[in-house]
């Protein structure tokens, strides 16, 4: 294992196996550790001997030739490191239309009890802030967007739904997401979308890391 000290953390590199490496990028500073985690991707996958690079939250997972020494690796990746400073990435901005509560919202009222806010506050918390795809993941097209308003913070729910309705608009953590098709889930729902995330004869997701949402109540 390797360290490097910077003012945006200390990135840990993890070997898995033999020809996987595991880049995490520590600190509070977590957006701008997550754009410097977009740069390091696209340096990774222009290196010599990585065949398939994986951004996740603050981290970044290299498939590598068993054939490239995994120190020579890791420097090479310092070296990027280094480079990518986070600048603000060019990006979309999507506006999703949502029906907040009742049938489409299962969990609003118990993330208002939780929170000690009115449903009306939760809604209002939830579609006033604008949102940052970090990345992809769990499902094609399933969006990690942060930071909710941390009057929101809630952990997964104890029990995980067997089913949650394509389309759901959940929050659990610091996050929020949009369930692109229908799967076992166990993030808290408040809502619900008619917004194609994925479409699947396409081959094509609706958001791309650094990509902006807001939410907008449905009239």
């Amino acid at each position: 294992m390797a360290f490097h000290m910077n003012e945006f953390g200390v990135p840990k590199f993890r070997r898995l196996g033999t020809n996987v490496l595991v880049v995490h990028a520590d600190g509070s500073r977590r957006l701008e550790n997550q754009e410097r985690i977009w740069r390091l991707h696209a340096a990774a996958r222009a290196l010599d001997g990585v065949c398939e690079s994986v951004p996740g939250m603050n981290n970044l997972t290299l498939l590598y030739d068993e054939r490239i020494a995994p120190d020579t690796l890791e420097r090479r990746l310092r070296e990027a490191w280094d480079m990518a400073v986070p600048v603000g990435a060019r990006s979309r901005t999507h506006v999703i239309e949502v029906r907040y509560g009742g049938t489409d919202g299962p969990d609003l009222a118990g993330v208002a009890a939780a929170a000690q806010l009115s449903e009306r506050e939760v809604v209002r918390l939830h579609a006033s802030t604008e949102y940052v795809v970090y990345f992809l993941g769990f499902q094609p097209g399933f969006a990690y967007l942060g930071d909710l308003d941390r009057r929101l913070y809630l952990p997964r729910r104890d029990v995980p739904r067997a089913v949650v309705p394509a389309g759901s608009v959940a929050v659990a953590l610091h996050q929020t997401a949009i369930y692109p098709f229908a799967s076992p889930g166990g993030w808290h729902i408040i809502g619900r979308t008619d917004a194609t995330v994925f479409d699947p004869l396409r081959s094509e997701a609706l958001f791309a890391a650094g990509d902006r949402v807001r939410f907008r109540e449905h009239a």
